[in-house]
Formats: C-alpha cells, structure tokens, sequence
C-alpha cells in the first residue's frame, strides 16, 4: 500500500484538473451557451445571481485548473455549490436523484477536499500542494 502513496499527489492533481474542466463547462453554458444552452435557452442578465454562478464557475474553475491559489478559490467554490444546493435545488425535494443536486453536492466535498489537501501535482503554484 505504502508503494501508492508516492503516486497520490498526481492522483490528486488529476482529480484537481478533471474536476475543473467539467466544472468551467458549467461556467461556459451559463455564460455563452456553450457546449449548450442552460435550461431554459435564455443566457442571464449581467450581474443577476446565475450570472455570478457561471463567473465563478468559468473563473474559478480555470485557477483551479492551473493549480493557482488552489485552497482559497477551492474555499470560495465549495462555499457556492453549498449556496447553489441549498438555493436551487433542496427546494424541489429533500432528495438530490429527485431535486437534480447530485452535481452541486459532489462540487461541493471535492473543492472542501481541495481546500484542506492542496492541489497536488501539475500546479503552477507551488503553495497550493498538498
């Protein structure tokens, strides 16, 4: 078991990045319809709450992607998939199969995993890792 552990910052540093690509998606749909567009078809008003959503999803996911600042936005990010939970989908029902939140949740515990374990390797910042 002790011979896997050489290879965990690289495991991390690949959940970091899978994880932030995915995530920056969200971002792009909410921002330029793209890969397509949000639920609805309609993009947000400029400084409306769904805007700042996809803000923070396109930014913040592509720091998390390069490793920059990694814990801190990390930080910032689980605290709006919390938001995001809790605003938009426990509303429609206590379960997250039924209210869509499944999503949010596991953002969520990946970027409070991130906060407290670093980025792992690939970061261009060598103060996030681990």
């Amino acid at each position: 078991m002790n011979s896997l552990n050489r290879y965990a910052p690289y495991c991390l540093g690949l959940l970091r990045i899978v994880t932030a690509l995915i995530f920056i998606l969200h971002g792009t749909q909410k921002l330029f319809g793209f890969p397509a567009p949000p639920a609805g078809g309609a993009l947000p008003a400029a400084f409306t709450l769904y805007w700042f959503a996809g803000v923070l999803e396109l930014v913040g996911g592509l720091l998390v992607l390069v490793g920059f600042q990694t814990r801190i936005v990390a930080f910032i990010l689980c605290g709006q998939m919390a938001f995001a939970y809790w605003m938009a989908h426990a509303p429609r029902s206590l379960y997250p199969a039924l209210n869509g939140g499944d999503a949010a949740i596991l953002y969520c515990f990946v970027f409070l995993y991130l906060v407290f374990a670093g980025a792992g390797a690939f970061a261009i910042d060598k103060n996030s890792r681990g």
